[in-house]
């Protein structure tokens, strides 16, 4: 089966923007090659950190910075693709340092590798993503996610849906409903429905996330409470929630914000996510001025340094 590897050149400074931008498109499966890294490794804090590094790990510290990311050789994968070189074609016209470079590669077992390095793994202290063919014994207390993503709707693990699914914790009760807004493959919906919300509708404006998002609904046992449909927020959706979470990007935050108060229940909480610590000073000011309260604000200054954002209407 053939599969396509789009790759992302860009500056270091660029890399975090490219993920971001790549997860926005819908691609939030990537791998990044950042020669930082490796400068990183070798500064190590404990003897025991290491012994011996490989000479080929050493010469990537001097290879250029990239974000990559691998889809199936099929109308979908195809529209995707075409939206990344877009994307990376609208930054060189700008003047940034961007290359984009797909290759067609052959290999049947392709979508299967990635399922060696998916382990079951603590999204928050009490919330586990577990892929449904790995094993995993829940310690008392924990909600585990049951996940098959799928080869381009991501496995949960980002720092972004920690940041959401943390907020998520704080402020959802009981019995609350919950829209979720670009769903993907259903995880912020289905933690929801494993924290007892009392009716979570997740949109998507992509059908094949949305196919995925029900499956692992299904896989959950939440098909009662959790309901998965295409839709786009900004019409034809009809529904009022008690929160409102958004893991997009910060440009899409700033887009869908202004709709949001329409979805809202009186005391509602929205919670939104995909958001660059550089830009969360832009974003919580853009936020209070569509009539939002900032109530609290996660950060992870680790792991690309990304930010979520809960406010209240005012």
């Amino acid at each position: 089966m053939d599969y396509i590897k789009g790759t992302i050149y860009t500056g270091l400074s660029d890399l975090e923007q490219a993920e971001a931008m790549l997860m926005g498109i819908g691609i939030d499966s990537l791998e990044v090659g950042d020669p930082r890294d490796i400068e990183d490794l070798m500064n190590k804090k404990n003897e025991y950190d290491w012994d011996y590094v490989d000479s080929k790990v050493m010469a990537q510290a001097d290879s250029e910075p990239y974000v990559s990311f691998y889809l199936s050789d099929d109308e979908e994968g195809k529209r995707l693709d075409a939206a990344a070189e877009k994307l990376a074609a609208e930054q060189s016209a700008e003047g940034k340092s961007w290359r984009y470079v797909r290759e067609v590669v052959c290999d049947d077992d392709w979508k299967d590798k990635w399922k060696e390095y998916f382990k079951p793994a603590h999204i928050t202290d009490r919330v586990v993503v577990k892929p449904t063919w790995e094993p995993y014994t829940p310690a008392e207390g924990e909600l585990v996610i049951e996940i098959d993503p799928g080869a381009a709707f991501g496995t949960g693990t980002h720092p972004t849906t920690t940041g959401c699914i943390t907020l998520m914790e704080k402020f959802l009760r009981p019995g609350m409903s919950v829209l979720d807004v670009g769903c993907g493959s259903g995880i912020l919906s289905i933690a929801a429905g494993l924290m007892k919300a009392g009716d979570v509708l997740g949109i998507e404006i992509d059908p094949v996330a949305v196919e995925i998002g029900k499956e692992n609904v299904e896989l959950n046992g939440l098909s009662s409470i959790v309901r998965v449909q295409e839709g786009d927020l900004t019409k034809g959706v009809d529904y009022k929630a008690d929160i409102v979470v958004a893991n997009l990007m910060a440009d899409l935050v700033k887009m869908l914000t202004g709709d949001v108060k329409r979805h809202m229940k009186q005391g509602g909480v929205y919670i939104s996510s995909g958001i660059l610590l550089e830009l969360k000073d832009e974003l919580c000011e853009f936020i209070e001025g569509c009539g939002f309260e900032i109530v609290d604000v996660y950060e992870n200054e680790k792991d690309g340094g990304w930010c979520a954002i809960a406010a209240k209407l005012k």
